[in-house]
Order: structure tokens, then sequence, then C-alpha cells
């Protein structure tokens, strides 16, 4: 009858040509399916890449035990919820599992968050991928979450609004020469091609955060993503009609801004979280005057 016992481990037995104890070892990128919870409750099912790592603290230890920690992976978070229990369960069996050569644990998981986001004013809808990196790690026992999300919206430069501004009114200036205007002429024009003088440039922008979770703080990743794209007012849509596109070329006269602008309403809003103890962030505005963007990175200020 086969015995497994009898399988040579060389972990177990060989030796160490130089012993000296390593931060972090492990595997990257292992598929793992998962749900996370969305505001209302429901399941969101997502597909995810996993990097799992312990420390090797033992000097003496030939390796970690590698399939210890996927299959403690599958047990544990492998078509199940996420959950701050979860990870802070699977981080202590990923220390234990190692028999003593590790002190400390440390997770990342990838995904796309695929969400569905209504159109601005008729009733089409599409989804929206955002994607999501949330790190948890265990060290001297204890446990600490970070999580990144990557925000796109867009951006209506304030200097190309008032320099189109200023060629839109020479222009009405020069057509209309008399003392008076007619409405209907001047609305005519305005609505003609001779009336398209000057279109303010916009781009596709993006804020990248990176925010250090309470650990009391429940996850809820969906509410995160939505109270950021209304704090700067013109996310990216996704299907939409006339109606809807009119509304956003509206939103983006309304909200004129520059990266710096961006990113204060930004760290205004990271100030106010109480969940965030810590913070870093990166908003860049992809020019389409330039080849180059424009960027503001920013973190928490430290007392």
């Amino acid at each position: 009858m086969f015995n497994p016992e009898l399988l040579p481990d060389i972990t177990s037995y060989h030796s160490v040509n130089e012993p000296l104890a390593l931060q972090w070892v492990g595997m990257e990128d292992i598929a793992v399916p998962f749900s996370i919870a969305l505001s209302d409750g429901k399941l969101l099912p997502v597909a995810g890449k996993a990097d799992l790592l312990v420390s090797l603290d033992q000097p003496d230890a030939k390796g970690i035990h590698m399939s210890r920690l996927y299959l403690h992976l599958n047990e544990q978070l492998a078509n199940k919820k996420l959950d701050k229990t979860c990870l802070s369960h699977l981080l202590e069996l990923m220390v234990s599992s190692q028999k003593g050569i590790s002190k400390n644990a440390k997770i990342k998981l990838k995904f796309d968050v695929i969400l569905e986001k209504s159109a601005l004013l008729s009733n089409e809808m599409g989804y929206q991928s955002y994607p999501v990196t949330l790190s948890a790690q265990r060290i001297h026992n204890e446990v600490s979450y970070v999580l990144e999300l990557s925000i796109p919206y867009s951006s209506t430069c304030p200097c190309s609004a008032s320099l189109s501004q200023q060629l839109y009114g020479a222009a009405i200036n020069e057509h209309f020469s008399a003392a008076t205007i007619d409405k209907q002429d001047l609305l005519q024009w305005v609505e003609s091609k001779a009336g398209s003088v000057a279109t303010p440039h916009s781009q596709r922008s993006y804020a990248y955060l990176k925010l250090i979770l309470d650990n009391q703080y429940l996850l809820d990743i969906q509410s995160l993503i939505f109270k950021f794209e209304k704090l700067i007012a013109t996310p990216v849509q996704t299907a939409v009609k006339r109606e809807d596109e009119q509304e956003f070329a509206r939103l983006n006269a309304e909200n004129l801004m520059f990266c710096e602008d961006a990113a204060r309403r930004i760290k205004g809003e990271l100030e106010r979280m109480k969940f965030v103890t810590d913070y870093w962030f990166k908003v860049e505005h992809q020019e389409s005057l330039h080849a180059h963007n424009a960027v503001v990175i920013d973190q928490k200020q430290r007392m």
C-alpha cells in the first residue's frame, strides 16, 4: 500500500550551506476565485490572483513548506466571501503551518471589481471594471490591511476653458458688430458651425489610492469607489445616450480642474475618513495638449 510518509522531503533533512534568515519567501499570482460583499449585501464573484509570503526566521531551515500555504488559501478563501475575519485566520494558519520556522505572513490579493453604473439622465446602464489590490500582513502577531484602488475620471483644464471663452467672446464681437444683437440671430449663430470657435481640452485622468485601514473597518469597496467618484464629480461613463453625453459635458464645465484641484478634493476626504489611518495617493491627468502627464503625489501628514 502506498505510504506518503515514505516520500522524501528535502526541506526536513538537507543542510543549508549558508545559514541566514530571509524576510519573505512564498508564491505569487496564484489563481483563486472568491466573492466580495457589495453595499446592498449581495456577493460579487471575482477572479483573483494571490501572493502568499511568510518569513523564514530559522537560519538553518532549508526552505518553507509552500504547498501548505497553497492548500490553506484554497480551504479558507476559494469560492468564499472575502472579509477581514477570513484574512486574519488565513494569516494565522500560514504562520502555524510552517511549524516554528516562520513568525510573519503576508497576503496580497489582486482582482477587478466590476460594478453596475446607471447613465446620468437616461435609463441606460452598463458595467465598469476597477482594479483593486488588498494586502494583509501579520507582523509580530499584529495584523494590518492596505487597500489600493484605481479610479478613472474626466478632467477639463481651467486654463484651456478660459482661453476658449476668450476666443468665443472675440468671435461674437466680430460677427455681431452692431450695438444691439437680435436674440434669435445670436442663438442661430451659436448653434451653427461658425459658432464652434474653440473647445477646451479634456483628458482621461486617474486617482491611484493606497489606504491603510483601521482594523475595525469592514470592507465596502463599492461604497469607497462611488464616494470618490461623487467627490471628483466627473466619473467616466458606461452606456450613454445623447442626453447623458450632454450632461457629462455640463458636469465637466461645472467642475473645471487642474490636477491640484482634484488632489485637494481627494486629500480633504481622506483626512476626514476616520477608518483610514494612513494613506498615499497619486492623481494623474493624461494631457491631451502635451505628450506628458500632469501629476500630484501626496500622503498623510506626520505630526
